[in-house]
């Protein structure tokens, strides 16, 4: 059986490369480099020449808090492009299963916590990010349809916060663990103040990538639900920014010169999602602890500094 993973040189993809030789399948996994997939013509090129059975959908233009809020137009369209002809040629080329990754950021701003899946469309997002978060609740939308008139198991998954190797630390566009260890490792060897922006007390779920490369290939044997489900750590593993950075400062040993920049936007305050359904299907399940994660990601970013994205 073969498994197209899209989106294959990020953050998810490249640990789902890393645990693949543990499952019985004939993995393909795939980049811009091999296919534009906001192109319609590549996109049917690139399924007519792997006819996949599975695909697991990670492909998507992401950033953090900053690209968000600058590059809507960027951030909507080219989402928006993506998923439409990944969805539509799966459906074409008869996948067997299709796992397409959205994310907590995309529900309501204001909601009740903890969220879970039946609240994704029941208000807007934050306007920090709501151009992305439409375009990714299109995407459920659209698989929905196509598991109606069509019962394709397209299904949904909602991770929270990722981070891990392989992941993208630029100090614009990263998302908030790997932009703080490179804007960390440039102020240590700078000797400055390790500059955290915003105040740090935003409350965040961060899930390691190694983990959910886990959740996604059990996603794939074992959950045939037509509803979305949330893959995340459960609510006692919500951590400060604060806290998260200062993880991070101790991993490069200069935690004493962190200083906290309250010029910037703190972004929505919490987010809590309910992993709930997920646990009970799952059973045991051993999370990495955010202490780990942290100190395996900083020896992967200084070991791999060169070639890491930034």
């Amino acid at each position: 059986m073969k498994v197209l993973v899209t989106g294959s040189s990020g953050l998810v993809g490249s640990a789902i490369k890393n645990i693949s030789p543990n499952y019985p399948y004939d993995f393909i996994f795939v980049s811009s480099q091999d296919a534009d997939l906001t192109d319609y013509v590549q996109t049917h090129n690139l399924f007519n020449k792997y006819k996949p059975d599975y695909v697991i959908h990670l492909a998507a233009c992401v950033g953090g808090l900053f690209k968000n809020m600058n590059y809507k137009v960027d951030m909507f369209e080219n989402n928006v492009l993506i998923n439409f002809n990944v969805v539509k040629y799966s459906h074409k080329f008869k996948v067997k299963k299709l796992i397409c990754c959205l994310s907590t950021c995309i529900f309501p701003d204001k909601t009740t916590y903890p969220i879970n899946e039946t609240m994704l469309h029941s208000g807007p997002p934050h306007s920090s990010n709501d151009a992305y978060a439409y375009a990714k609740r299109m995407l459920e939308i659209h698989c929905k349809t196509y598991q109606e008139q069509f019962n394709d198991n397209f299904i949904c998954v909602i991770p929270t916060n990722i981070y891990g190797p392989h992941d993208n630390y630029g100090l614009e566009d990263g998302h908030v663990i790997p932009a703080l260890t490179q804007r960390c490792y440039l102020a240590k060897k700078a000797g400055k103040p390790f500059r955290v922006l915003g105040s740090g007390t935003p409350l965040r779920q961060f899930i390691f990538s190694e983990d959910l490369a886990k959740l996604f290939m059990w996603v794939l044997e074992n959950y045939n639900e037509k509803e979305s489900l949330i893959l995340s750590v459960g609510e006692k593993n919500e951590v400060a920014i604060k806290d998260v950075a200062l993880e991070i400062a101790k991993s490069f040993e200069y935690e004493h010169m962190m200083k906290f920049d309250t010029r910037y936007s703190d972004g929505q305050y919490k987010k809590t999602a309910d992993n709930t359904k997920l646990m009970n299907l799952i059973g045991d399940f051993e999370f990495t602890s955010i202490e780990e994660g942290i100190k395996k990601n900083t020896d992967w970013f200084l070991d791999n500094f060169n070639d890491a994205r930034k």
